[in-house]
């Protein structure tokens, strides 16, 4: 015999198994959201300091020989910074044939390098390494990118030396 409204709807047991398994694949959902967040984040600052380096090896391939070792830090045209072989600040080593300057922005600090191989003046070698290393602080800890290039020094290109 059948009994009048039985099957005209879900039982309380039937509406809890339901919420039940709504609740869960929600917090599943919310975890793949929280993940895509933090790479999304991490993705950002390496796509940042990645973007700094590069620029700083760009500027120093565009400058002349003789004022590679200023940096205009703001671009207004005036140079705030003469890197320095005297092992002060960020060089450690006087008299290494390292020229090194450094700045912080944005949480992320930079040094960077002009390498002549040998001590004494730029203008007396025909080849320098530069290098640029960006460290912040991400999700997973202190993190570092480096990139270096080489520049050679145009009076012995055959270049006029500006």
């Amino acid at each position: 015999m059948n009994q009048p409204g039985r099957d005209a709807g879900f039982t309380l047991i039937e509406t809890m198994v339901a919420a039940s398994i709504a609740g869960i694949a929600f917090v599943g959902t919310m975890g793949a959201v929280e993940l895509a967040s933090r790479l999304a984040m991490q993705a950002s600052l390496i796509d940042k300091a990645s973007g700094a380096a590069q620029s700083r090896l760009e500027v120093k391939r565009s400058l002349g020989w003789r004022t590679m070792v200023k940096d205009d830090l703001d671009h207004d045209g005036v140079p705030e910074t003469e890197m320095n072989d005297a092992g002060v600040g960020a060089d450690t080593i006087a008299g290494d044939g390292v020229y090194t300057a450094s700045t912080e922005t944005d949480g992320m600090t930079e040094v960077w390098t002009i390498h002549v191989g040998h001590p004494g003046p730029l203008a007396s070698v025909g080849l320098v390494a530069l290098t640029s290393i960006i460290t912040y602080r991400g999700p997973n800890g202190t993190r570092h990118i480096q990139m270096k290039t080489l520049r050679a020094n145009p009076m012995y290109l055959g270049a006029e030396q500006s």
